[in-house]
């Protein structure tokens, strides 16, 4: 999947074949495009070989599946006045019941209540008032909330664990610790999360215990529930892949402001996207935080890039480069409490892929050594320690923490598992079907296309509809001895 980046900070046209004679292209953000409850559609191309203009499409910025939204729109299709206020009506009854000003209102009245008529509903995953306990009797809840669960929602919270949408895991406590850490050795005052609840969360538990803890933090996240626990200054409602603050200007004033390097506090954006999320949407939404900071009229803003944090798997590394040309990959394996697979101390493939791309001077990262990473004096960087560094390369080429070994075929490294193939030409897997080298889609297994856009194209195809079969009906036998 090819990408070119365009000048003025426009959305990265990226192509994708799809299977057969079809391609699908994402072209981003587009001015009065429609809206679902997730905010603006993202408005994407299908194209046809011979032709080289297709017909585009709107379709949902943040889910990838049918059941969370099936938002769908022709761009020159013609909508209808009914079907557009049904739409309007439908996004409203999508919306949270109660506005974040209402919510911090709420949580001023709840922590003046005692201990035994603190409650939060776990079906709801609301906060609950006493004259509310009868509408929620029958589900199930915690009770006697302390100030220590208020001050840490995300362990008080569900997560949202739909891979395709939320994708909520979050860090473990080692990883939280690490980077907030890191963000104070590098003197940074100010960290917009954007993504991250439980750094954010870590951020303001110390700021309100430590008188000398003066670093600052912003919450963007699509999860309207933290609107519970945090007022206007401290969580914004936005959408990652879209660049909407559901919250409208003041809340994108809130943000600006933020981002304002008041005496001198440096600000870092650190962000934490669900894997599953299309890189190019992430990139244009992210490109757009950076244009705010810089337009805060600060000397030297204009030619520099926002520091940040990108975290995601090291697989993604050519796309993330693609858009950040000056982003590097650190070692540090980022691992997360809710995850099966993604654990700290796991050796081999079981090592967690999770990785931290950054901006900064990758010398200026300083890993724990007591975990095993060392510093590359030819590198310049930290690495892990079964990343070793090869005089052919000229580099520590291991991205997943394996010793990895140099192909002179191949004229480099590659992983300790592969082996070069002479009628494909290249190193592979030991056991693989030759002249199939082209990596593709993980679901379909053709190439030219990734997995996160088969959502995209499945909306294209019609549905066919099932024939329902009449079921021919069994008398009940009764059973005299049986009871209920």
């Amino acid at each position: 999947r090819g990408a070119r980046r365009e000048g003025g900070g426009a959305m990265a046209e990226a192509r994708s074949e799809l299977p057969g004679s079809a391609a699908l292209a994402l072209l981003g953000p587009a001015p009065g495009a429609p809206c679902c409850p997730h905010g603006p559609a993202l408005l994407f191309v299908k194209t046809s070989q011979g032709k080289e203009d297709g017909r585009r499409f709107y379709a949902c910025s943040a889910c990838r599946d049918r059941k969370d939204c099936n938002f769908f729109q022709w761009e020159d299709e013609k909508v209808s006045e009914t079907r557009l206020a049904a739409r309007e009506e439908y996004n409203r009854s999508h919306q949270p019941f109660f506005t974040h000003r209402q919510n911090v209102d709420r949580y001023k009245n709840f922590v003046l209540l005692p201990l035994s008529k603190r409650r939060f509903c776990q079906e709801c995953q609301q906060l609950l008032l006493p004259a509310e306990w009868k509408k929620h009797s029958d589900h199930q809840f915690l009770c006697d909330i302390t100030t220590a669960q208020l001050k840490s929602p995300s362990q008080l919270l569900y997560p949202l664990e739909n891979k395709k949408t939320n994708a909520q895991y979050l860090f473990a406590d080692r990883s939280c610790q690490f980077l907030l850490n890191l963000l104070i050795d590098l003197g940074f005052r100010r960290v917009l999360s954007v993504g991250t609840p439980r750094l954010h969360e870590m951020i303001q538990s110390k700021a309100s215990q430590e008188e000398e803890f003066n670093v600052r933090s912003l919450l963007l996240d699509i999860d309207f529930r933290y609107s519970q626990f945090y007022t206007e200054d401290e969580f914004c409602h936005y959408n990652m892949f879209n660049h909407h603050f559901f919250g409208g200007e003041a809340a994108c004033e809130t943000c600006r402001k933020f981002l304002c390097e008041e005496n001198g506090e440096r600000v870092i954006m650190v962000t934490d996207p669900p894997f599953g999320g299309l890189v190019e949407a992430l990139a244009s939404s992210f490109k757009k935080l950076m244009a705010m900071w810089r337009e805060t009229e600060k000397e030297g803003h204009d030619n520099r890039e926002m520091p940040m944090f990108w975290i995601f798997p090291y697989f993604f590394e050519s796309r993330i480069l693609d858009f950040f040309p000056s982003f590097s990959m650190m070692d540090y394996q980022v691992d997360y409490d809710n995850h099966a697979l993604y654990k700290h101390g796991k050796t081999g493939r079981r090592q967690s892929p999770v990785r931290i791309f950054t901006n900064l001077t990758p010398s200026m990262i300083v890993l724990p050594e007591e975990e095993g990473y060392r510093f590359c004096t030819v590198c310049q960087r930290y690495v892990s320690s079964g990343n070793q560094h090869c005089e052919i390369c000229n580099s520590c080429t291991s991205k997943d923490g394996r010793r990895w070994k140099h192909c002179a075929l191949c004229k480099k490294c590659v992983k300790p598992s592969w082996f070069h193939c002479n009628n494909c030409n290249c190193c592979t897997l030991q056991k693989h079907s030759c002249e199939k080298t082209d990596t593709g889609c993980f679901v379909c297994g053709k190439a030219g296309h990734k997995r996160s856009f088969l959502y995209y194209a499945s909306l294209l195809v019609p549905k066919k509809k099932k024939k329902k079969k009449k079921k021919k009906k069994k008398k009940k036998k009764s059973h005299p001895k049986t009871t209920k």
